[in-house]
This record gives structure tokens, C-alpha cells and sequence, in this order.
């Protein structure tokens, strides 16, 4: 039998990560079985413990690199600026709470989908899920001060973003919560938050 090499095993690991992050957002950590994440990531059950010490460990590896891309996404954007469709700041909340958003369960940011999931599993799944949030708050708020400078102190500023970020996430878990027995009471309220994104 060949003898795997680190390019490999960097790739396989990285293979269960991703499957990780698209499984455990769409269903949850705890609906989610080693054999069947394994299979996702096209490899067999009993290599797992090569790479992870427990599913714990991966699925805080998950969150952390699911997070990492959804602030990649958020630093561009905001990197970008103003355009046709108006400033950054509007861009991201129409952006998240959109039903394109909504329905990709197993892709977005990890700030809703894994909110429930943080709560319930270990103080490392927390920890990584709280640094997340924070990142997220850092960039609205660096937004918030440039769109209003001068104009609102650092506190005013920090809660805005709070605000802002706790209503995004309400948002789309009560929107994804009743999708499919109240896709009207779904769309009405991406579609409220999106119209007043800090209340």
C-alpha cells in the first residue's frame, strides 16, 4: 500500500473541514455522524482519528474556518465601498438577509447557523463561534465610525454593532426556523429587517 504523503494528508484534512463546515451548518454538530462526514469528504470512517483527536476538535476547526471565509467576504466588501446599490453597511445586510442566503443551509456565514450549536457544546466551539462575532462586530463597527465620523462616540459605535449583528442573526434563524411551513411569514421577515436593520 503507497505511503501517504503530507501533501495528502493536508488535502484530506482539509477535505473534512470543508464537509464539516457545509454538514454541521446544515444540520447541526450533533445530527452529524463521523462515518457519514467521512463519507462526505470521499474518505473512510477509520481514518478520522489520523487527523482529529474528536469531533469536537473538528467541529471547532469547522467553525473557526467557516467564519474565517465569511469575514473575508465581509472585509472585501466593506474594502470595496460605496457603489450604485448604496454603502457598504446596506450591501451586507441586504447581502444576509436575502433567501439565497436563507436557502444555502449548508453555506453563508456561521453566525446563524451554528448560534444554537455554540450554546450547547464546549467552552473551545464557543470560544472559536465568540472570536467570529467579534470579527463581525469589528468590521461593522470600523464601518459605522467611518460612514458617521465625528458625528457618534466609540460606545454609540460597538452598539450599533451589536445591534446590528443581533438582528441579522435573529433574522435569519426565525426566517430559516418556519422557510418551509410559513414561506410567507419567512420572506415578510427578511424582508422587515432588511427595511429597518437597527430597529
Amino acid at each position: 500500500m503507497p505511503r501517504i504523503t503530507r501533501e495528502d494528508k493536508a488535502r484530506n484534512r482539509q477535505n473534512i473541514v470543508e464537509a464539516a463546515g457545509r454538514m454541521f451548518r446544515s444540520k447541526g454538530v450533533d445530527a452529524v455522524g463521523i462515518a457519514e462526514l467521512m463519507k462526505e469528504a470521499g474518505l473512510t470512517h477509520g481514518g478520522f482519528y489520523n487527523h482529529f483527536a474528536s469531533k469536537d476538535d473538528l467541529a471547532a476547526e469547522a467553525c473557526g474556518a467557516s467564519f474565517k471565509a465569511s469575514l473575508g467576504s465581509l472585509e472585501q466588501l466593506l474594502e470595496e465601498g460605496a457603489d450604485l446599490t448604496g454603502p457598504p453597511l446596506k450591501r451586507v445586510v441586504d447581502n444576509y438577509l436575502s433567501a439565497a442566503h436563507r436557502d444555502a443551509s449548508d453555506g453563508g456565514c456561521p453566525s446563524a447557523s451554528l448560534v444554537i450549536d455554540a450554546g450547547r457544546h464546549s467552552d473551545t466551539i464557543q470560544s472559536v463561534y465568540a472570536a467570529g462575532v467579534e470579527g463581525y462586530l469589528t468590521g461593522f463597527a470600523e464601518e459605522f465610525a467611518r460612514e458617521h465620523e465625528g458625528e457618534i462616540t466609540s460606545q454609540e459605535v460597538r452598539e450599533r454593532a451589536v445591534l446590528l449583528l443581533s438582528r441579522l442573526v435573529g433574522a435569519m434563524a426565525l426566517a430559516r426556523a418556519v422557510s418551509h411551513v410559513q414561506p410567507e411569514l419567512s420572506d415578510e421577515i427578511l424582508r422587515t429587517c432588511r427595511a429597518h436593520p437597527l430597529g
